[in-house]
C-alpha cells in the first residue's frame, strides 16, 4: 500500500469512515498513479480502513491501469454493463454494513451520488475534499522535481514567444509559435488554453487570444503553462514591444514590486492573507487598487488550480512544501494590463522560484 493511501487510511480511521469513495481523475491519479479522462464513463477508487482498495473503470482501460503499477484489484466494465452493481458487490465482499462514505461531493454529480445512495441507504455522506487537498497541498522530492521540469518548459515558452513578437503579427499567430516549439521538445499537453494579449486586449484578466495585431508601444502578455507527467507549470509574463508611455511603465513597476513582496513574504509560518495583503496594499498604495480584481494566487500541482486559494481573507498557515502561484495584476482599460506570475515552492528557508524567466521589463525592438 502507497504512502498516500495509508495517509488517508489512517484518516478514515480517526473518522470513522467505512469507505472514501474517489471519483475525480485527479485524486484518483494521486492515490493510484493511474490517470484517465473517462469523458461520460464513471472513473473511481474505493478505499478501506483495513481492506484492499480497488480501482473502477472501463473495461478497454483496464490495462493500461494495471502497467502504471495498480497491483489491487480492477474493476472494467463494459459500455453495456452497469458498473455500479459490480461496486456494490466488491464492496460487500469487504464489509457487511456501511455506516459513513466519503465522497469527492464537489465532483461528484447527482446521478451518481442518487446511485451510492440506493446502494447503501443508511449511509451517512461526508466530504472527502478536505483531505485529499490537504494530502495533495504538500509536495514530495519526486513532485517537486517533475514540476520544476514543467516551470523549465514554460521559461521556454516564454523565450520563445518573445523571439516571435513583430509589428503587424496576431495573437494567434505567436500562440501557435510557442505551442509548435514545445511540441517539438515533446509537450504533450498545456496546462490551459494559452493566452497571448497585445495592447488593450492584455487589460482583460481572462482575455481570449485573437487576430488583433501587435504593435509598437504594446505591453504584451504572455499566460501559460506546460504538462510533465500530469504535474501543471504556470507562468505569466507581460512585455514590451517598442517603448512603452510613462503611465505604462509605472503599472508595470508596481505591479513587479507587489510580486516581489510577496514572493519574500511567502515563508513558513506566514498565512495566505498576509501574503496576498502583502502585494495588494503596495497596488492600492500606488492608486490602483480597484484594478486588481483576483486573488493573488493559487495551490499548483496536478491540477492548475488547486489548494489553496490566496486570498486576502485565507487564514491557511504557509507550510514546507507547498507550491503555489504569485501573480498580481493591474488592468486598466485602454491603458494597460500588467501580470507577472510565478510559482514558488517552499522550503524550510523560505521560497524557491520555480520559473526563471527575467522579470524586469523586457522591451523587444
Amino acid at each position: 500500500m502507497n504512502q498516500r493511501l495509508q495517509k488517508l487510511q489512517t484518516w478514515m480511521k480517526e473518522n470513522e469512515i467505512d469507505v472514501t469513495f474517489v471519483t475525480s481523475s485527479e485524486n484518483v491519479f494521486y492515490l493510484s498513479g493511474y490517470y484517465t479522462n473517462p469523458h461520460e464513463r464513471l472513473l473511481a477508487l474505493a478505499v478501506f480502513q483495513e481492506m484492499e482498495p480497488f480501482l473502477v473503470c472501463p473495461g478497454m482501460e483496464v490495462h493500461d491501469a494495471k502497467r502504471t503499477g495498480w497491483e489491487h484489484e480492477i474493476i472494467g466494465y463494459s459500455d453495456i454493463v452497469n458498473p455500479w452493481e459490480l461496486i456494490h458487490k466488491s464492496i460487500n465482499k469487504r464489509l457487511n454494513s456501511i455506516q459513513k462514505v466519503a465522497i469527492e461531493k464537489e465532483h461528484m454529480n447527482v446521478e451518481r451520488y442518487e446511485q451510492l445512495s440506493l446502494l447503501f441507504p443508511k449511509a451517512a455522506f461526508v466530504s472527502a475534499e478536505e483531505k485529499l487537498r490537504r494530502l495533495r497541498m504538500i509536495k514530495d522530492a519526486k513532485e517537486l522535481k517533475i514540476m520544476e521540469e514543467a516551470c523549465s518548459l514554460a521559461d521556454y515558452a516564454i523565450e520563445v514567444g518573445c523571439s516571435e513578437i513583430r509589428e503587424g503579427k496576431t495573437e494567434l499567430e505567436v500562440l501557435s509559435a510557442i505551442e509548435f516549439a514545445l511540441k517539438k521538445k515533446g509537450v504533450k499537453e498545456m496546462s490551459f488554453s494559452t493566452m497571448v494579449l497585445t495592447g488593450a486586449n492584455a487589460a482583460s484578466p481572462h482575455g481570449n487570444p485573437g487576430e488583433t495585431k501587435i504593435q509598437k508601444g504594446d505591453l504584451v502578455l504572455f499566460d501559460l503553462g506546460v504538462v510533465v507527467d500530469r504535474y501543471c507549470s504556470d507562468i505569466t509574463r507581460t512585455v514590451a514591444y517598442g517603448d512603452i508611455n510613462d503611465k505604462q511603465k509605472e503599472i508595470y513597476d508596481t505591479v513587479l514590486k507587489a510580486q516581489l513582496a510577496a514572493v519574500e513574504a511567502s515563508k513558513p509560518g506566514a498565512t495566505a492573507a498576509e501574503v496576498d495583503l502583502t502585494a495588494r496594499r503596495i497596488i492600492a498604495d500606488a492608486g490602483y487598487g480597484e484594478y486588481f480584481p483576483h486573488r493573488l494566487g493559487h495551490g499548483l500541482g496536478i491540477s492548475v488550480h488547486e489548494y489553496p486559494s490566496m486570498t486576502e481573507t485565507n487564514p491557511l498557515i504557509i507550510e514546507e512544501g507547498m507550491v503555489y502561484t504569485i501573480e498580481p495584476g493591474i488592468y486598466v482599460p485602454s491603458v494597460a494590463g500588467v501580470r507577472i506570475e510565478d510559482d514558488l515552492y517552499i522550503t524550510a528557508d523560505g521560497p524557491k522560484v520555480l520559473t526563471n524567466f527575467p522579470k524586469e521589463l523586457q522591451i523587444i525592438r
